[in-house]
């Protein structure tokens, strides 16, 4: 069974140790656990107030982002923080990130030759306008208002 859960110390290693960085103890991180072991995980770093960035890892194992994980990812910059963007970096080889970040609805921001591990460095950009998942909260809450009854 999948669970939620929330441990920077844990998650924040874990999450650097796949995606090539460095977690210097700073930051908030959440991912899903599988019988005690993380299978996928969100590290956010570099908050100044307007923009921070996300880091995204997994074990490889697939299907483990649910819609609930990502409503509590995305919640949390945009709706706890009250971020106007999420930032994100991919190098420019690694399309299976590309494609997944573009399927969650990142926007091409930038492209810096040559800055990425082995390519490009590519921005990408989340605005709270472009974010799905911050909707699910208000399509759930929305449903259980019509079916209470009496009201």
């Amino acid at each position: 069974m999948n669970r939620i859960v929330y441990d920077a110390d844990r998650i924040g290693p874990w999450v650097c140790e796949r995606t090539g960085g460095v977690y210097d103890g700073l930051g908030t991180a959440m991912g899903i656990e599988r019988d005690g072991y993380l299978i996928g995980a969100v590290l956010f770093d570099n908050y100044n107030g307007r923009s921070i960035c996300i880091h995204v890892a997994s074990n490889g194992t697939g299907h483990w982002i649910t819609p609930e994980f990502l409503r509590q990812v995305f919640h949390y910059p945009f709706i706890q923080l009250g971020v106007s963007v999420i930032i994100g970096q991919v190098d420019s080889t690694n399309l299976a990130a590309m494609k997944f970040d573009m399927a969650l609805g990142f926007k091409l921001e930038h492209v810096i030759p040559d800055a990425g591990k082995f390519g490009d460095l590519v921005i990408l950009t989340m605005r709270p306008a472009q974010c799905r998942f911050l909707k699910l909260k208000e399509r759930h809450h929305r449903r259980q208002i019509e079916r209470t009854p009496g009201t």
